[in-house]
């Protein structure tokens, strides 16, 4: 939590850090290619409310991060979390994102990330009411948990020590960009994952749509 709240309070998005020192695409300078219609699959919310994910990846651009809230390697969960958290910073002030963008936290640790303890570590990332949309959930059980990572790809496995200081289970860092219709258009690993790429991301799928609706 301590981790995941650093970033969650580092201020408005660099222009670059010594991970990702480039200058950022220009939105719109490049295209998007549709990689494929994101999976679905039964989840509760940080409410303890039943929903499909189809719900959390439909309507709106949606950045899905997979994560757990026990996780405390440097640039995993926390990491992940504190981008999601610039990017729901950079809506605040952006009248367009903060009606068109969807945040995700999606925790594969359903034993622990109840989602009582969801609501608690949403409220220590997530404090501001304004701007886009954040939801945190959880899946519905551990066989529609396995479903649902086999589906994206996203590798988790125990790790031999369950009291490692990194947290008990170790995963590969997956966060995905998917469009309005339901479809990823991108994937980001822990080497491309820098806020500048992603919200340029989510503003060229923006001025996709807005070209279309004009044609």
């Amino acid at each position: 939590m301590l981790v995941a709240r650093t970033f969650a309070t580092a201020g408005e998005i660099l222009p670059r850090d010594p991970d990702h020192d480039y200058d950022a695409p220009a939105p719109g300078s490049y295209s998007l290619p549709v990689v494929k219609v994101a999976p679905d699959g039964a989840l509760l919310d940080s409410n303890g409310k039943s929903l499909s994910l189809r719900d959390l990846t439909h309507g709106r651009v949606t950045v899905l991060s997979f994560i757990y809230t026990r996780c405390a390697a440097p640039k995993a969960c926390p990491y992940a979390t504190g981008v999601l958290s610039q990017l729901h910073r950079a809506s605040e002030d952006d009248n367009a994102l903060a009606k068109n963008l969807r945040l995700v936290s999606l925790s594969f640790d359903p034993e622990y990330d109840t989602p009582q303890r969801l609501a608690v570590y949403s409220e220590g990332v997530h404090e501001e009411k304004t701007g886009c949309e954040w939801r945190f959930a959880t899946a519905k059980s551990r066989a529609e948990l396995e479903s649902i990572l086999d589906a994206y790809g996203q590798a988790v496995d125990k790790r031999q020590n369950p009291a490692d200081p990194q947290g008990p289970l170790y995963h590969i860092l997956r966060v995905f960009l998917i469009d309005r219709e339901g479809r990823i258009r991108n994937i980001y690993s822990s080497g491309t994952l820098d806020p500048r790429l992603v919200l340029a991301d989510v503003k060229t799928l923006l001025l996709e749509e807005a070209k279309l609706s004009k044609q």
